[in-house]
């Protein structure tokens, strides 16, 4: 089987570990066998590995190469769908308990980053802005929200104030979580690949689990060979290809599109961003960006249903770039990409359980980052017996998209320009 290179983004080339791992060849066995080397699955398998349990684990390309080496690098709390939404719609009780979990990734994901000494540029603080004063309106909810679930590290600005951390006309004023922050999302899971062969698990590249044959000791085949395991975790998120059919329903594959700028001069990154926090605006389909390690300028944004590739990235980012940032106009894009994320009908994660010991996490719904990493908390210690955090999850309803395959990614589509259209109206 050839080798799968990365998609050339500016993580890749950038990337502090270029080592190509081997492709699985022959029967090898495992406590437990993680399907895709993500954040989900690195999160899962590092937890594992740390207490001592035997992990392999199967990656289709390389270590990142979906969504957890494309992304933003932001460090977002809570969930696509926030805790209100949750507690309307499955009762207090879950809310609570969703709650309670909601700030906890970003912790994981620090203490990964300094226990193993990880080089990814972590930098801290984190900005919600508004775009008019309906959005600033609701993050003076979002505040009182969070802070009701125990989470005191806000910070509202207003239109004045946003000034100082944002040098752009757009925005009517902002919500700063000090806890939030921003990092080199392709390092972080290299990092995080390498603890965990540091502490003796296994980790195959381009070597795509086939298929799955369950059973009291599950056997997950490969083009050239197979693992039996104990326990089975399926995290390939938007790249699974089939694997599970019976998950395909249940979830759409979509693109999101960035840029990176070449490195800019230092004044200039102190009007853009004087204090080097990231930024996401408050949009349906919302834009996102934050300043490199070697201070280029990240800016992504925009969605693609069904993850087709768009003939040229520039071509739809850069012009949201320049609104935001007219002074960018002329610098030279080195880098443009997209990655693919997984929604689901009520942009909550979906974990489950097939025959008691098959695994599944999936569909963060571009929220996934500090997400990923509390379900790597939270699926190791539901192996390990502790399984009531995971039955949150497991509980909620997940539901297939209206329409079928002909018709799910048209609607979501129209559902999307409603939202987009009402933002712009600022109503």
């Amino acid at each position: 089987m050839p080798t799968t290179s990365h998609t050339h983004s500016y993580y890749a080339a950038s990337a502090n570990d270029k080592t190509v791992r081997p492709t699985l060849k022959g029967h090898a066995r495992a406590d437990v066998c993680v399907i895709g080397a993500g954040f989900t699955g690195m999160s899962t398998a590092l937890h594992l590995a740390e207490k001592g349990f035997n992990v392999v684990v199967l990656e289709g390309s390389r270590i990142g190469f979906g969504a957890s080496g494309r992304n933003g690098g932001q460090i977002v709390n809570s969930y696509s769908r926030d805790i209100d939404f949750i507690e309307r719609n499955y009762g207090e009780k879950v809310g609570a308990e969703m709650g309670q979990m909601a700030f906890e990734g970003g912790r994981i994901l620090r203490r990964f980053v300094k226990q193993y000494d990880i080089q990814c540029d972590l930098k801290e603080g984190g900005i919600f802005a508004s775009c008019n004063n309906k959005q600033f309106d609701g993050l003076v909810e979002k505040k009182k929200l969070w802070e009701a679930h125990g989470h005191d590290q806000l910070e509202l600005l207003d239109e004045n104030a946003i000034r100082q951390y944002v040098g752009s006309e757009r925005y009517t004023g902002g919500l700063i979580d000090h806890s939030g922050g921003h990092f080199h999302p392709l390092n972080l899971v290299l990092g995080e690949a390498a603890a965990v062969e540091s502490l003796g698990g296994i980790i195959y590249e381009n070597s795509p689990a086939l298929r799955i044959r369950e059973g009291n000791k599950p056997v997950v085949h490969t083009e050239e060979g197979c693992v039996e395991a104990d326990y089975v975790l399926v995290a390939g998120n938007a790249y699974l290809n089939g694997l599970l059919p019976k998950l395909e329903s249940k979830a759409i594959p979509c693109g999101t599109q960035i840029i990176t700028t070449e490195p800019l001069a230092e004044n200039v990154r102190q009007r853009l961003l004087p204090k080097d926090n990231c930024v996401e605006d408050c949009n349906y389909l919302l834009d996102y960006f934050r300043l490199s390690g070697d201070g280029r300028m990240i800016y992504g944004g925009g969605v693609t249903y069904g993850a087709r590739e768009p003939e040229k990235v520039e071509s739809l980012i850069v012009p949201k770039m320049l609104k935001t940032f007219p002074e960018l106009k002329g610098a030279k894009i080195d880098y443009a990409w997209t990655g693919n994320f997984l929604l689901t009908l009520m942009r909550l994660p979906q974990f489950g359980r097939i025959d008691g010991n098959i695994y599944y996490a999936q569909g963060y719904s571009g929220h996934g980052i500090t997400c990923t990493h509390l379900a790597g908390k939270v699926i190791s210690d539901a192996i390990q017996g502790q399984a009531e955090r995971f039955d949150i999850f497991a509980g909620l309803p997940q539901y297939s998209f209206p329409g079928g395959r002909a018709m799910r990614i048209p609607l979501t589509a129209m559902g999307a320009w409603y939202y987009n259209l009402r933002d712009q109206l600022g109503i």
